[in-house]
């Protein structure tokens, strides 16, 4: 049985039921909402899949969903548009928002259910690479293939030390590392490096990642630590 959580946002409310009945009988867990207005007072960050239809009130479904996007705790949540419009021009504007798929009514459950079961295998392939390559903590991100670091949305520039102590300490989080281990890891390719340098490494680090730097913890006369 499959434990992924589905919403089903559409204002027919018959339909959504016909969705929710079929979906849970795969093994999905599934909730519905019947407006867009009603999806966002949700936890949407417990949804696996978010089934969307376009046409609805006054939050159409191309509006929830670039809500969903702008938000980086939702951003990453597929979403599989279901709707009646179906020229070239909404499927393609629906796809560069960020869909995952996109359904012309009607549709038969034979396909919603070969769709769902696609999107989902996708989604964790996804996951179990960002796993290996991102650290994710709140507004908190950090690519390690990419180099990159991103507070609250937005990059904050590291110099190559900072993101390397910063990538360092989070692999090592939950344990306070030496001044001797960060030295031998992070500037093992530097002749003479004074632990002052530590220091003020990390005192910019934590300025630069705020309000995140307070998960980089000083343990006097051991080290330093990432802790969550």
């Amino acid at each position: 049985m499959d434990s992924s959580r589905i919403l089903v946002v559409d204002d027919e409310e018959t339909l959504c039921d016909v969705l929710k009945l079929n979906l849970e009988n795969e093994g999905y867990d599934v909730d519905v909402a019947y407006s867009a207005e009603q999806a966002l007072e949700l936890d949407l960050t417990q949804y696996s899949l978010i089934l969307l239809d376009i046409m609805m009130g006054e939050i159409s479904g191309i509006k929830m969903a670039k809500i969903l996007k702008s938000n980086h705790k939702t951003a990453d949540i597929p979403i599989i548009f279901c709707t009646a419009k179906d020229t070239e021009d909404d499927m393609i504007m629906g796809l560069n928002i960020g869909a995952d798929d996109y359904i012309m009514k009607p549709y038969t459950i034979r396909n919603i259910l070969a769709r769902v079961k696609s999107v989902l295998r996708r989604s964790s392939r996804n996951i179990e690479r960002t796993n290996n390559n991102t650290y994710n903590l709140d507004g908190l991100s950090v690519d390690y293939q990419l180099k990159r670091c991103i507070v609250d949305g937005s990059e904050v520039k590291l110099t190559k030390k900072e993101f390397e102590l910063l990538a360092y300490l989070i692999k090592q989080k939950d344990k306070i590392c030496s001044r001797e281990e960060i030295l031998s890891k992070v500037w093992n390719d530097e002749v003479i490096v004074l632990d002052r340098t530590i220091d003020v490494n990390v005192t910019r680090l934590r300025q630069k990642i705020s309000p995140y730097g307070a998960h980089i913890i000083t343990r006097s006369g051991y080290g330093y630590g990432f802790k969550e």
